[in-house]
């Protein structure tokens, strides 16, 4: 453990620590695209003029609307599917 790093820092079951929101957001709509995104993910921001600035301005302030981009995130990368 590093000098300036707490406890609660330490995340190791936490399959997206160190990935940024935006890196993530920014992921699913190069994938699907914003149209498909909001079809996936049933949220004013995707589907009314959205913008990577205004989603992310809702998604750290709703957890459960987070929950639901972040879960998509891990089934859409190879990498995560079988964990």
């Amino acid at each position: 453990m590093k000098r300036n790093e707490l406890p609660e820092q330490i995340q190791p079951n936490n399959t997206l620590h160190g990935i940024k929101l935006k890196d993530i957001l920014e992921y699913l709509v190069k994938f699907y695209g914003w149209q498909k995104l909001g079809e996936l993910i049933r949220i004013n921001c995707f589907q009314s003029n959205p913008s990577i600035g205004s989603s992310l301005k809702f998604l750290r302030k709703t957890p459960w609307a987070r929950d639901k981009v972040e879960k998509l995130y891990l089934e859409s990368i190879p990498r995560f599917k079988n964990q």
